[in-house]
């Protein structure tokens, strides 16, 4: 019997065509019912240099884009793109730009009981759709336990640099392998897509990838 397919996605919940690439991802996944697959969830830092605290929306756009007005015209495009795939991208409600580490430790906490994909799309689901703010320990910490995690040791480890090392050793990986852009999804460790590809362009990817890993396997 094949093995599960690993299908790695390196994103940042703060990346708005992450949040569609994901979308896409699982869509590609129902197009292959008969290929079984594990996706696993990899940090990324799309704006590293945001403080711990994070910073305001208006200064985080006035500082990468010009302003608040020119990023506006170019967010009309992911916004459209993300409602087409049944999601909101609710560009006004946004006050908050946060640094990302604390929700890729969820992230990997949640996979410790399976939980990682209801993890990220509920941190991306507060950020895009919500106006959350994730600077704020207690949505980090109420989010964690609508996922199945226990608010009380969340809210412990949140308090320690617990996987810190980890998760950035994680995201330097990934843009010391050459990936500076995301999301970049890598399947089985054979192929690899940039960007919010199409599902029936993941789709192909799923099935070439999943090809060579069941020769791989039977070879050895």
């Amino acid at each position: 019997m094949t093995s599960a397919l690993p299908i790695d996605m390196v994103s940042d919940v703060v990346c708005p065509w992450c949040l569609i690439g994901k979308r896409r991802l699982e869509k590609a996944i129902a197009l292959l019912p008969d290929v079984p697959v594990m996706v696993r969830f990899r940090p990324y830092f799309l704006n590293p240099w945001v403080p711990r605290a994070g910073i305001s929306r208006e200064e985080y756009l006035t500082t990468k884009f010009g302003s608040p007005e020119r990023y506006r015209t170019i967010a009309q495009r992911v916004a459209q793109a993300a409602a087409a795939e049944g999601l909101t991208y609710a560009l006004d409600d946004i006050k908050r730009q946060p640094n990302t580490i604390d929700c890729h430790r969820l992230i990997l906490w949640a996979d410790e009981i399976g939980n990682a994909a209801a993890m990220k799309q509920r941190l991306m689901d507060l950020y895009f759709t919500e106006g959350g703010d994730l600077t704020d320990p207690e949505v980090l910490i109420q989010a964690a336990g609508q996922c199945g995690l226990n608010s009380d040791l969340v809210r412990r480890r949140l308090a320690t640099d617990d996987d810190e090392e980890r998760v950035e050793r994680d995201a330097n990986s990934a843009k010391g392998a050459g990936i500076d852009g995301v999301p970049c999804f890598i399947f089985g460790d054979r192929v690899a897509v940039q960007g919010a590809q199409a599902p029936e362009h993941l789709a192909q990817a799923i099935q070439r990838a999943a090809n060579d890993y069941a020769k791989g396997e039977a070879a050895e």
